[in-house]
């Protein structure tokens, strides 16, 4: 029940901070323009998910209510996670049709500038992990993010003071390929992204991409991360 919560909390922050982004590059009448797009299409696709998890599906009063639950708690959690990457996605692309892809690609890195710090304090909140848990506590807070409830990841290179990170498997870039089209360009996003939350869980912690898109990767992986203290 804690995670639910949680993962709604995350998503709406995600959500928020979209939003905020958008405004504050472009201003409040292009920023409701692009929040009325991503909101009728994100509620769309949220809601229709979390109906196939409960007993009632067409009465959307029972959507919260886990007592109507088909399927297990660990069910609706994977949901909100992917969800919450849905919601990502359709601002992307809320952004993309109105304002074209570098726009949606400059607001994209500056959400993750405001959400991925969030997500790493939340993480540590929950498992009161204290101000600097080193490189341990990273990897217990990766294990955590609503990402590893929705793409496969592995540790490895493992040292005293390093370890990579890989993304095995991304939800986003698998759904790409499956159309034909080439890996997402998400190398500056995920600058941002991974070191802004390494930093957030243990200010020491410094980041170096191996390889993320457009780079060149191997099968096995998407993109990997160098963390050190």
């Amino acid at each position: 029940m804690n995670n639910i919560k949680d993962f709604l909390h995350r998503t709406i922050m995600h959500y928020a901070f979209w939003y905020n982004e958008t405004e504050r590059q472009f201003g409040r009448e292009i920023a409701f323009e692009v929040l009325n797009s991503a909101w009728d299409r994100s509620s769309e696709i949220q809601f229709k998910r979390l109906k196939k998890l409960f007993s009632d599906g067409d009465d959307e009063s029972n959507i919260f209510d886990l007592g109507k639950l088909n399927d297990s708690v660990e069910d609706v959690e994977k949901s909100l996670a992917v969800n919450w990457l849905a919601n990502d996605g359709v601002w992307f692309q809320a952004l993309e049709f109105t304002r074209g892809m570098n726009d949606a690609k400059r607001v994209n890195d500056s959400t993750w500038a405001q959400f991925s710090p969030f997500e790493a304090r939340v993480i540590k909140r929950k498992f009161n992990m204290g101000d600097n848990p080193g490189l341990e506590g990273l990897k217990f807070a990766l294990q955590h993010r609503l990402y590893a409830f929705v793409n496969k990841q592995e540790i490895v290179y493992e040292t005293e003071n390093s370890f990579v990170f890989r993304m095995n498997e991304c939800r986003v870039q698998i759904a790409r390929n499956r159309k034909g089209l080439d890996d997402y360009p998400c190398k500056s996003g995920g600058m941002v992204e991974y070191t802004t939350f390494a930093e957030t869980i243990d200010k020491r912690i410094k980041t170096e991409v191996v390889s993320c898109p457009p780079d060149q990767h191997p099968d096995e992986y998407f993109c990997a991360w160098k963390f050190s203290i």
